[in-house]
């Protein structure tokens, strides 16, 4: 069955598709009123808008679907694949509006009714914000990049609309045709750029770089209202499959616990992360008995079977949990 988070995913990539459709029509719209090359550089990047609209689409649908024997980790690369593509798109909409500037730099031609393109792309620019906004904090409280992805690059399309508005201002007031091939030019490079860091993070998501924000943010909450019964934390990896985290490590507990006692110490790890993190977590947890020399750093008390005395607790942190190996105090001098 379907999360309810993917389903709100896809519901709203859904309208971005069908959204993004409309305003193109109304950006070519725009340009053959005025034939300015500002406008269509608005109007290309719109193009890629659609085609990765209908690609998040599908991506998110197949992100949706439930794990099977060929898939047990489920779908969610699927979105990192749509992210790419996206990425890609971009890039060759700005090389293309990159050239089209230059051409009309080099070979002005005649610009006509500014104010009504200025009006029409002023209306789009507002729609994408919104979208674009509510695509962004979907897709951060559900996990989703491609949604997220999404989101951003409706807002860039805004950022380079208003852009694109102002160079005409500026044109409509003072005749500078040239101011339109500038704008555009200005555009291109923004667009190259939105380009790259999609692209570098979808290769990042793809080959499960880690997130070292999301790991730094969980260990500290971790750490913060750690139990007495965890003793040490390692081996802590976190992998995104779309809008699902998968959380391996290993949890150290005092050894003398029965199999049920110590797995309800692994079930309350879980649940404290889910708390935050919200239901589409999976935890690979590997409980391991305390050795002797974890005495020292063991702050349970009242410890029927300990053989040192606590001396200092070990804060866990993004170096140390991440380590395959048991944390130890290290010896003075």
């Amino acid at each position: 069955m379907r999360g309810t988070g993917s389903q709100q995913n896809l519901k709203i990539q859904k309208w971005v598709a069908l959204i993004s459709l409309v305003l193109l029509i109304i950006k070519f719209i725009a340009y053959f009123f005025t034939f300015s090359v500002a406008i269509l550089t608005d109007a290309l990047e719109s193009i890629a808008n659609v085609a990765a609209g209908f690609i998040g689409l599908y991506s998110l649908y197949l992100a949706a679907r439930p794990r099977d024997e060929n898939h047990p980790y489920g779908h969610g690369k699927a979105e990192f694949l749509s992210a790419a593509v996206e990425g890609t798109l971009i890039g060759i909409a700005g090389l293309v509006i990159l050239y089209k500037a230059v051409e009309q730099l080099v070979h002005p031609v005649p610009l006509q009714k500014l104010d009504l393109g200025m009006l029409l792309i002023t209306v789009t620019a507002l729609v994408n914000y919104i979208l674009g906004y509510i695509c962004i904090a979907t897709g951060k409280k559900n996990h989703s990049l491609a949604l997220e992805v999404s989101g951003r690059h409706l807002q860039t399309d805004t950022y380079s609309t208003v852009a694109i508005i102002t160079g005409l201002a500026l044109l409509y007031f003072t005749n500078w045709h040239w101011v339109d091939s500038v704008v555009a030019l200005m555009l291109a490079g923004y667009i190259l750029y939105t380009s790259y860091s999609i692209l570098r993070r979808s290769v990042a998501g793809i080959m499960d770089e880690a997130d070292q924000q999301l790991l730094s943010a969980m260990i500290d909450y971790l750490n913060t209202n750690r139990r007495a019964n965890w003793i040490d934390l390692h081996n802590f990896r976190v992998i995104k499959y779309g809008s699902v985290l998968h959380i391996d490590c290993h949890l150290t507990v005092p050894w003398y616990l029965t199999v049920a006692q110590a797995h309800q110490e692994v079930d309350a790890l879980a649940a404290l992360i889910r708390n935050k993190y919200g239901e589409a977590v999976e935890f690979f947890v590997h409980s391991d008995g305390c050795k002797p020399f974890q005495c020292a750093l063991c702050f349970k008390e009242q410890c029927p079977e300990r053989k040192h005395p606590f001396e200092k607790r070990i804060p866990w942190s993004l170096e140390n949990v991440l380590q395959n190996q048991r944390h130890r105090l290290k010896a003075e001098g």
